[in-house]
């Protein structure tokens, strides 16, 4: 099924109650909603009922929550290795992209090496299968190895800045209080 309206609609409908009920294409963003739907429902539990006009919360909402938390958890982690590509193509030396994962340097090029790995397996696939080839051709698979050979404080070129904090001396994200 093609991820559009009636995809999505078939998702709003389905029930999760184990990560295999999550096929590998369905959008990190729906599992996220439909995660949220079912913590609102058992977080308003211990509620005061002041307005609220949630449906009761049932077992299914409970296995729903820990069935998606694990997909969510298995879709991070397989993007984890073209994050750290990104990152790092973007101007992120080692050292900052371990800080993001609270890892080390080397951590973090070991999960590049094995994003890159599987994308040149998937172009091969693809290329014998003879469709249009996804993942990395070779040319990009040599590029991003060598990314892996960056010095951890060693920039492929300059990054875009980062937020400034705001006049109140916080971070864009972090609340005034």
């Amino acid at each position: 099924m093609s991820i559009g309206i009636d995809a999505y609609q078939h998702w709003k409908a389905k029930a999760v109650r184990r990560p295999d009920d999550v096929t590998i294409t369905t959008p990190l963003t729906w599992q996220v909603e439909k995660y949220g739907e079912a913590e609102r429902r058992l977080t308003a539990r211990y509620l005061p009922s002041a307005g609220h006009s949630t449906d009761p919360a049932t077992v299914a909402d409970a296995l729903t929550k820990l069935a998606l938390g694990e997909t969510i958890r298995r879709t991070v982690l397989r993007y984890r290795g073209g994050s750290v590509h990104a990152a790092l193509e973007l101007g992120a030396t080692w050292a900052e992209v371990a800080t993001a994962l609270d890892s080390t340097p080397d951590e973090a090029r070991s999960a590049l090496r094995s994003y890159a790995e599987d994308q040149r397996k998937r172009y091969e696939d693809d290329r014998m299968a003879g469709q249009n080839p996804t993942g990395l051709s070779p040319e990009q698979y040599r590029s991003a190895l060598g990314l892996a050979e960056l010095g951890d404080h060693e920039r492929t070129l300059s990054p875009l800045p980062l937020p400034l904090p705001s006049p109140s001396g916080k971070q864009p994200d972090e609340p005034l209080a």
